[in-house]
């Protein structure tokens, strides 16, 4: 059966070059071909301010693109989300962009002194994380903090169950570093190199055909 998926690309930089970049369009590549429904929403290129006091997060106006995005979202039966992790955590846009996102009235419904109703039930998502550090590593010794943050506060408190989570590590050391990727590859071996780098690739176009 055809689901209708909303791709979610979280990197702030809006060339569109990382391997992130790569990894949504490869599940969108695998979704498409066969026969679900894709929508992609670039973080980056949305216009939207920050949310700078309750006021705003509860009564302020919902920006144009934010309300395109939240559309977006509500149409869809499945979610992929795919952020690079930074200092532990989400980028400051990503975050941003969950902030205005997420908001009440479209995540969840009801006041302080009630249990607020799920507006996004019904709904599944994946949850993947890309980085520097091996994948393990993260989320076994710093427990994927940002990870279980976004699933368990945003995510499943909307209403939106079950979530899969996926971590690609080992990508763009040798980019930061200045260091030829190919001589980095030699001396730090957990860095992905192209084969795995290609794995991962097929392993989203596979997600993206099961829309899991």
């Amino acid at each position: 059966m055809s689901k209708r998926i909303t791709i979610i690309q979280g990197h702030p930089d809006p060339r569109g070059q990382h391997f992130g970049n790569a990894l949504a369009h490869a599940y969108g590549e695998g979704a498409s071909a066969a026969g679900h429904e894709v929508k992609f929403i670039e973080v980056a290129k949305l216009a939207f301010p920050l949310l700078r006091s309750a006021e705003d997060f509860y009564l302020g106006t919902t920006p144009q693109d934010i309300t395109a995005a939240q559309d977006a979202i509500r149409w869809a039966d499945h979610l992929l989300i795919v952020y690079p992790l930074w200092h532990g955590h989400f980028p400051a846009l990503f975050h941003a962009f969950l902030e205005q996102t997420f908001r009440p009235g479209f995540a969840v419904q009801g006041g302080q002194a009630e249990m607020p109703k799920k507006l996004l039930r019904g709904k599944t998502a994946r949850i993947v994380v890309t980085m520097g550090m091996p994948g393990p590593f993260y989320r076994w010794y710093y427990r994927a903090h940002s990870a279980k943050s976004l699933k368990r506060n945003i995510l499943q408190f909307s209403g939106i169950s079950p979530i899969n989570v996926t971590f690609v590590g080992g990508l763009g050391a040798g980019a930061v570093s200045g260091q030829p990727l190919e001589t980095f590859e030699r001396d730090y071996p957990f860095v992905a190199n192209a084969r795995v780098r290609e794995r991962w690739l097929n392993k989203l176009r596979a997600f993206g055909q099961q829309a899991h």
